[in-house]
């Protein structure tokens, strides 16, 4: 896919230009501090976004992975969500959220119109949010794979917040993808156990491997208290598998064309 503009925001809040959209994933917007409580678990936040809403401007559509955890959607973000026209999330999301929110079941797809003609197909991808079993404590999370529709070309997969498992590895033999952005960390709370909520370097080389030719892109690896797993240590395990050179990192507020 041609022509990829990446902004990171912070946390797991990517701003995706391409074909004239402007697309937004998980967005979180408050400022630090804030504290998150669901059920045993609280978040606290550590760092703010690089750009406001109002800095960031016009967005077309918002890929939500899950809105039931405030370091993915935030109070701010949850108020941005209001104006915006679409947004892909879960149906789990979707019926927690305005009329404007569209659940996809996995495989699914939908499609959105961009400015330079074409159509964006958006398809949700298999997500767990921790390990097998987890799915009535995390609840329902899912990914996204970008492509323009009838053309074979590569295409850009969007994580949200998952691990490494067979679900990631499916996603590999369907389609072609360019770019990987992917929510790392090694999340762990120790209200859950010594568990990892999200995917840690190992599981990102696994990916870089399934995804043979993609660039691999981290996000959602800083900024939040209950990440494990910084820049630091990604990139020690990436130079351990002979994968440096696959890793494209994001300057916080700093726009990449990939």
């Amino acid at each position: 896919m041609k022509d990829v503009k990446l902004t990171l925001i912070g946390g797991p809040t990517v701003l995706i230009e391409i074909g004239g959209l402007r697309l937004l994933t998980d967005p979180t917007f408050d400022l630090p501090g804030g504290e998150y409580i669901t059920g045993p678990v609280t978040l606290k936040k550590q760092k703010g976004p690089a750009l406001s809403i109002k800095e960031i401007g016009n967005i077309d559509a918002v890929l939500l992975s899950h809105e039931q955890h405030g370091d993915n959607l935030d109070i701010l973000g949850r108020e941005l969500l209001k104006s915006i026209k679409v947004v892909y999330t879960t149906p789990q999301s979707a019926s927690n959220l305005g009329s404007n929110a569209l659940g996809l079941a996995t495989w699914q797809s939908a499609s959105l119109q961009a400015p330079n003609g074409k159509k964006l197909k958006i398809t949700a991808t298999p997500a767990r949010h921790g390990p097998a079993g987890i799915e009535p404590m995390a609840g329902d999370v899912t990914g996204f794979i970008l492509q323009w529709e009838n053309e074979n070309e590569d295409a850009i997969y969007v994580s949200g917040d998952t691990v490494w498992y067979e679900g990631v590895a499916e996603i590999a033999g369907k389609f072609k993808v360019d770019y990987a952005i992917l929510n790392m960390g090694a999340a762990q709370l120790e209200a859950v156990g010594p568990i990892e909520l999200t995917m840690n370097a190992n599981g990102a080389v696994e990916t870089a491997k399934s995804f043979a030719k993609a660039k691999i892109i981290p996000a959602h690896y800083d900024g939040w208290a209950h990440w494990t797993e910084h820049r630091e240590a990604i990139d020690k395990v990436f130079k351990a598998a002979n994968l440096i050179d696959r890793l494209v990192w994001l300057e916080p507020g700093v726009t990449k064309l990939v």
